[in-house]
């Protein structure tokens, strides 16, 4: 999943929307909350809100406020949806799904799924290529209409309208068993235009009294019970569906409806109660708060101030991040607290990996991506992101918290042709440009902006200089970001991205973020071999081969140089002092927002 661009340097997708810092998750991350932070978030189940620090508890009512950076979110469709903080978000407050993450502080038990709208974890049969869920009783849309089969197969058959619904993952397209057309795409083409209507049909079925509905695959999938926590398997009525505007006025299946939404600075978005949301349906949202605010486009350093202080409407408030000259007033060191911040302030490794994807179909040749990566200052965007805060250096977009499918690339050892220190070494990155036999390019670096990040672009642009390229600095707004990386007309040669894995398995990173069928290629990266080989890899039953193949193919991804992997993430992250629970939820390396609600 990615990284949201609010206030630190890398843009993470399931990210680009409001709120986080990078991509996806890492389901093994390693939480550390501060001080007393994992002690006072624990109480209560999923549905719980849960007890915080000296004595007090979350309470239903009052208003909850998301102050962020970005002007907008990346996306409101839960089709669309992919970054981070806003499926938690979004998760918590608007759409169900069939499953989802567990709620809890510790990171082992929040790498677990639990039922939500369906009643179970679903059925595996047909050896892992059927899978079967049964929805749960009372579960309804915001016009008290019950959700059906048909509704939550019409939501996942939006994601095969690819020139409509753009941005979110691509699971559903790969996975259900629908064959392709003759150019390599689906034959399938979505709701709107319904061509293949009848191969939809055939492989997400709904039962009779449209209480079961069922998904053929194409191949074994034996986690798709993990896939489908993703916002893109949620329900959508087809009534109500406009198509790309869908996002201006959603249906919500959750405990909050979407009341207002303006763009912009100053603007925020206000969701207020959902009447017909019934808790006897869901007991994975607690619903506590009446009203939940997003207030766009802050100045990141007033956020701080402002959480910091605490004061006022602030009391009831939470910050995406901390910009690096805060920490020192919140943190004693990177796993401590002040301690008159040890109740609403966290720092814990998070499930991302920080990195510059580099866009191959405008810097292809080799010896110009090598040089790119050699001259790059990989040490000063590490201090200047926050130093031993922002995490350890990276060798590859596969995080060390992923266990089995984790292995040293050498990239900084050997891929290069030489040992790369931290620094950079743009002296041979001049060697290796001369090998090309031409000038060094022209760049433009694309980057969200916020304080934090045009700092990392005048360091990118400095090392990147010394070396001998020209770096032009494309500062976008934080929102939009993602919306114009992706975009091939605007897109340019080299800017950030964080990804984290949708569910323990490198099958959520390979192939998402370096095939064309993968939902996050920045990189433009298209390799018939290395397509080959993750295909093989994506459906290799023994998991100890499979994940070889997977340590192999990220090793292949650095030697070609398709992203620099900078940092292994670490977040820091605080509240209000009426908020609770306060712990970093690592299935997401967001906020619990399910759980959160304001303290009495």
């Amino acid at each position: 999943m990615v990284t949201t661009p609010a206030t630190g340097t890398v843009p993470a997708r399931h990210s680009g929307g409001i709120m986080g810092m990078t991509k996806s998750r890492v389901k093994a991350a390693v939480v550390v909350a501060v001080g007393a932070v994992a002690l006072a978030a624990c109480g209560g189940s999923s549905g719980g809100g849960g007890s915080s620090t000296a004595g007090a508890t979350t309470t239903k009512g009052g208003t909850l406020y998301v102050l962020t950076n970005a002007e907008q979110f990346d996306a409101v469709d839960p089709q669309r949806i992919y970054s981070s903080e806003d499926l938690a978000f979004f998760g918590a407050t608007l759409y169900r799904t069939l499953t989802s993450y567990k709620l809890s502080p510790d990171p082992l038990e929040s790498t677990t799924i639990v039922p939500d709208l369906a009643t179970d974890l679903g059925t595996e049969s047909n050896a892992g290529k059927t899978w079967t869920f049964t929805i749960r009783d009372g579960a309804t849309f915001q016009d008290g209409s019950a959700i059906a089969c048909k509704d939550i197969a019409y939501g996942v058959s939006r994601t095969f309208a690819t020139d409509i619904i753009i941005g979110g993952p691509t699971y559903a397209i790969t996975m259900l068993d629908i064959p392709d057309d003759p150019e390599g795409g689906s034959a399938y083409k979505g709701p709107y235009v319904k061509t293949g209507q009848e191969l939809f049909d055939k492989a997400v079925t709904c039962s009779a009294d449209g209480k079961t509905i069922t998904f053929n695959l194409k191949l074994a999938v034996p986690d798709f019970n993990y896939t489908v926590t993703l916002l893109c398997f949620s329900p959508v009525p087809k009534a109500a569906d406009t198509g790309e505007k869908y996002g201006d006025a959603p249906v919500s299946s959750g405990p909050y409806i979407l009341t207002s939404n303006k763009n912009g600075k100053g603007g925020k978005m206000v969701l207020s109660r959902n009447d017909k949301w019934s808790a006897a349906s869901d007991n994975y949202r607690a619903g506590l708060p009446d009203t939940w605010e997003v207030d766009y486009g802050i100045d990141p350093k007033v956020i701080d101030q402002r959480v910091i202080q605490s004061s006022g409407n602030d009391s009831t408030a939470v910050a995406l991040g901390l910009e690096p000259e805060s920490l020192p007033t919140v943190f004693v060191s990177p796993t401590e607290a002040q301690p008159q911040f040890a109740s609403r302030a966290v720092s814990a490794l998070d499930p991302f990996v920080a990195y510059y994807a580099i866009n191959v179909a405008k810097v292809p040749d080799l010896k110009v991506r090598q040089a790119l990566a050699a001259a790059l200052d990989r040490q000063a965007l590490r201090k200047n992101a926050g130093g031993d805060y922002a995490g350890d250096y990276a060798d590859g977009v596969i995080s060390p918290n992923m266990g089995a499918d984790y292995a040293p690339t050498g990239l900084w050892d050997t891929l290069l042709g030489a040992p790369i220190p931290a620094t950079g070494d743009p002296e041979y990155a001049k060697k290796l440009i001369a090998e090309t036999g031409k000038p060094a390019p022209t760049i433009t670096f694309d980057y969200a902006q916020s304080p934090t990040g045009d700092k990392a672009a005048a360091i990118v642009a400095a090392s990147l200089g010394k070396a001998g390229f020209t770096v032009k600095l494309n500062p976008i707004e934080p929102g939009q970001y993602y919306g114009i990386v992706f975009d091939p007309d605007k897109a340019h040669e080299l800017m950030p991205g964080g990804w984290a894995s949708d569910w323990p398995n490198a099958s959520t990173v390979i192939p998402e973020l370096f095939t064309p069928s993968g939902g996050f290629d920045l990189s433009q990266y298209d390799n018939p071999e290395f397509n080959a080989k993750s295909d093989a890899a994506k459906i290799e039953l023994d998991p100890a081969k499979q994940a070889t193949m997977w340590q192999e193919l990220n090793k292949q991804a650095m030697a070609d140089v398709v992203v620099i992997p900078t940092r292994y993430g670490r977040t820091q992250r605080m509240t209000g002092t009426k908020v609770g629970p306060v712990y970093l939820w690592a299935s997401f390396g967001s906020w619990p927002y399910a759980q959160m609600g304001v303290l009495s």
